[in-house]
């Protein structure tokens, strides 16, 4: 009769530094655990099954080591305008509606609220801010290179007041198949070309429209 094998599993000495990746490993599980994009430090010391401080030192500062995480800066400073109007305009279009302030904390925001008071004092204001700058007139996108072919008057990406433009008056809705992310959660929208970029199609409004990622994916280039 064969004997059991026996398996032997090795314990960290007491006192020996963690590695990385299970500082790294549990700064993702304290973010799955409280269903967010980010960690601020004062949340992990509740949360976290290490110091704080061990991380920030092992990763030179607490924003680096969720960096390394693949986790959401949680403080970031001096970001520009754009970006953080960029952030909304990406959770509106997640969400299809006017995002909430909670939502910054959770997937797709890649920016945390503290930016956001810096820079506006409260959330309100940043919003109104955003609908301010991308209802600015912007009806095409600038020209990017001197790839684009001559007779084209437009780059191929659309900016973000672009994007909005589309996206605010198709209703944030599939204009093939009718669905938005307000009525079927986790649905992705795309900005696409009615005449496809590759056939001479522009990047202006009237040949711009909102396609949900299933619509999208299965439109031909025909």
């Amino acid at each position: 009769m064969a004997k059991p094998t026996t398996k032997f599993e090795l314990e960290r000495t007491s006192g020996s530094p963690v590695p990385d990746d299970e500082l790294l490993a549990d700064l993702r599980r304290t973010a799955e655990l409280l269903e967010s994009a980010t960690v601020g430090q004062k949340v992990y010391r509740e949360h976290g099954r290490y110091d704080d401080s061990t991380i920030s030192r092992r990763f030179g500062s607490w924003n680096a080591a969720l960096a390394a995480a693949g986790l959401s800066l949680a403080n970031r400073v001096g970001i520009q305008d754009e970006d953080l109007f960029e952030n909304i305009l990406r959770l509106w279009q997640h969400y299809g509606r006017q995002p909430r302030r909670r939502e910054l904390a959770l997937p797709p925001s890649t920016i945390s609220q503290s930016p956001y008071s810096r820079r506006f004092g409260s959330w309100g204001t940043a919003l109104e801010a955003f609908v301010a700058y991308a209802n600015d007139s912007d009806s095409s996108a600038p020209p990017t290179s001197s790839t684009i072919p001559r007779a084209r008057s437009t780059g191929r990406d659309p900016s973000l007041r672009l994007r909005w433009a589309v996206l605010k008056r198709d209703r944030f809705t599939c204009r093939a198949c009718g669905s938005s992310p307000a009525n079927v959660p986790g649905l992705e929208l795309h900005v696409d070309h009615i005449v496809p970029w590759s056939r001479g199609g522009e990047t202006t409004l009237k040949n711009l429209q909102t396609l949900c990622e299933p619509c999208n994916l299965g439109k031909s280039n025909t």
